[in-house]
């Protein structure tokens, strides 16, 4: 056994995808493709891709070194399209603009001058984010939903309907008074 190769984790709805990039293309973890596709990869479905597509490699997963049948970009791509579900189409995009990218970008030297692409990951949202001279950048179509998202976790519960009809008749009670 040779040394395992370190992945980078990414996670899509809870769940886990190890990639790495090797001569400076793409892999993917098959397994890991297969539960963001929705469906185990068989060795039937692996057949529609190329040798070129797909091959076995030592990688650090979950810190522990692993045997696992990798997938190319272009081999996951492929798959996407043998394989069509409404829901793929989101983690194309998901894979195209913002995990190859990150890919890509960490295993660029740390102090080159040009702008790279990082990921920040929490458990509900993921947002790309792009570093140029030192400072961190956030797309301005990506702003809205992180505003939404933050303000509806520090919302108040909802008041029962008969507590906001009081509070109308309280209101319009004292504009009463005032006039």
């Amino acid at each position: 056994m040779t040394d395992p190769l370190s992945s980078t984790v990414f996670h899509r709805h809870n769940l886990p995808l190890h990639a790495l990039l090797l001569e400076n293309q793409p892999w993917f973890c098959a397994h890991d493709v297969g539960r963001l596709m929705g469906f185990h990869l068989s060795e039937r479905m692996l057949n529609k891709l190329d040798k070129d597509q797909h091959r076995a490699l030592w990688i650090e997963y979950y810190r522990q070194p692993k045997k696992q049948l990798m997938l190319s970009e272009s081999g996951v791509y492929a798959l996407l399209v043998y394989h069509y579900a409404p829901g793929n189409r989101l983690l194309r995009e998901w894979l195209t603009h913002q995990v190859v990218p990150a890919l890509r970008d960490a295993d660029q030297p740390k102090n080159s001058d040009r702008p790279m692409l990082s990921l920040l990951d929490w458990p509900e949202m993921s947002l790309s984010l792009l570093c140029w001279q030192d400072e961190g950048w956030i797309r301005l179509r990506d702003m809205p939903y992180l505003l939404h998202d933050h303000t509806q976790r520090r919302a108040p519960v909802a008041r029962p309907w008969w507590r906001r009809v009081v509070q109308v008749f309280q209101s319009s009670k004292h504009s009463m008074t005032r006039l």
